[in-house]
């Protein structure tokens, strides 16, 4: 009997840290400075639980940057950034980019913020890398700029999409609205007027 009760055991906490971790993205997407106690009030679990599953405030905001990464990785992967021109598989790529701002908030939060550079761009590589290949690839063909450098089209079009989230949380533009001003904001970016 034993086994039975272990397996119940680690399905309940497997359950507590996904309510946790989907609590935590809510919250801290809307309230950045919300306390553990509030996210374990928003997940309907007890503070001690919060604490068991993540040491620490950080724990528990780099398991919420884990968990939404593989799915950045999973839905950049699906989007098939290698086919068509590269104006149109940019436009594909903040299409997808929009999406996951939208659905998640807190990637535009200061809670995730990283005070240490070299850390922000690592936890970034996911959506950089393969930027900077269609980038390059659109740079090869001739439909972007190739005087200007890769890195550099890379951080001006994260800040833009950024920058699309920060005018719909301040209620300035509406999700759609500022969706389309990404997209079309990207590609005047990259390619020749």
């Amino acid at each position: 009997m034993p086994k039975p009760r272990a397996r119940r055991r680690r399905a309940d906490a497997e359950r507590s840290i996904v309510v946790t971790l989907d609590a935590a993205i809510n919250l801290l997407g809307r309230r950045p400075e919300a306390s553990m106690e509030e996210i374990a009030a928003e997940a309907g679990v007890a503070r001690q639980t919060v604490y068991a599953h993540f040491a620490s405030r950080d724990a528990l905001l780099q398991a919420i940057v884990d968990r939404i990464t593989t799915e950045v990785v999973a839905i950049f992967d699906a989007v098939d950034l290698e086919s068509g021109t590269a104006a149109d598989a940019l436009d594909r790529w903040t299409d997808a980019s929009w999406t996951l701002l939208h659905r998640y908030p807190i990637l535009l939060s200061p809670a995730v913020a990283s005070a240490n550079p070299q850390e922000d761009h690592e936890r970034h590589l996911p959506i950089t890398e393969r930027l900077d290949s269609l980038i390059r690839r659109g740079q090869r063909s001739g439909e972007f700029h190739r005087d200007t450098p890769p890195t550099w089209l890379v951080a001006a079009i994260i800040s833009l999409g950024h920058t699309a989230g920060q005018q719909v949380q301040a209620g300035l533009m509406s999700i759609r609205d500022a969706g389309t001003a990404f997209r079309e904001s990207a590609r005047r970016v990259c390619t020749r007027c």
